[in-house]
């Protein structure tokens, strides 16, 4: 992708200042570093895990103030977790791995089902044609708001932008716990993004890969449209 050219300062806060919270975020690549970065700036305690070992986090922690921890302890009194790991990787984490959160913890779930170029085929969503947060609510026991999955990486940190900005970017969430979406949309709001609720976990396939809302940069009116247009038939590229 090519980022845009207005960079933003990094410890700019574009939304209502909420209470500061502490967030885990399970997982550090694109998205999660990227994330962990702008939370951090913006005053949150994070504390930030990926599956090769805290050991490997130490220059993301010098730059961010992050908490480099293991994946089980990434939840511990967390009021919000993240978690941006490959689908294929969810059953893979650790057994009661949101033990220790918060008892209303918000799950936010940034991932996307690549069968063909990375996940292989996962029955349960193949099979039973649910979307892949049903499929991943299902792997931690919990509910799960989804955002992100279709947003660009390094616009995380290079397109954030006030309130009521023409050029502010919305993103779409979706989830069934409306507390939780109300939470999640905050924090969004709070680093930069406008934010459209998508339905309920169900109809997150309006943002799966592939759709049109996968990837535009548009703000409310365009993202809206977008999600209305989708068509819940999977395409042949993202079916194992």
């Amino acid at each position: 992708m090519h980022p845009s050219s207005g960079r933003t300062t990094p410890t700019d806060t574009y939304g209502p200042e909420g209470p500061d919270m502490k967030i885990g975020i399970i997982g550090a690549g694109n998205i999660g570093g990227n994330l962990t970065r702008r939370l951090t700036a913006v005053g949150h305690e994070v504390s930030v895990a990926n599956s090769r070992g805290p050991h490997t986090l130490t220059d993301l922690a010098a730059e961010t103030g992050a908490t480099p921890v293991a994946v089980e302890d990434a939840a511990r009194d967390a009021e919000v977790v993240v978690i941006t790991i490959p689908l294929k990787a969810i059953p893979d984490l650790p057994s009661g791995v949101l033990d220790g959160a918060a008892e209303d913890v918000a799950v936010l779930d940034t991932n996307n089902y690549y069968p063909r170029q990375r996940d292989g085929r996962i029955a349960g969503i193949e099979d039973e044609g649910i979307t892949e947060s049903r499929w991943t609510e299902r792997q931690i026991g919990h509910p799960v708001i989804k955002a992100f999955n279709g947003t660009y990486a390094q616009d995380i940190l290079d397109r954030p932008r006030p309130a009521g900005d023409p050029d502010r970017v919305a993103l779409p969430v979706a989830g069934d716990d409306e507390a939780a979406k109300a939470r999640i949309r905050a924090l969004i709001d709070e680093i930069g993004f406008d934010t459209v609720d998508a339905g309920g976990i169900d109809d997150s396939w309006r943002q799966q890969p592939d759709t049109p809302v996968y990837g535009l940069r548009g703000g409310v009116d365009e993202v809206t449209k977008a999600l209305s247009e989708a068509s819940p038939e999977r395409p042949a590229a993202f079916r194992g």
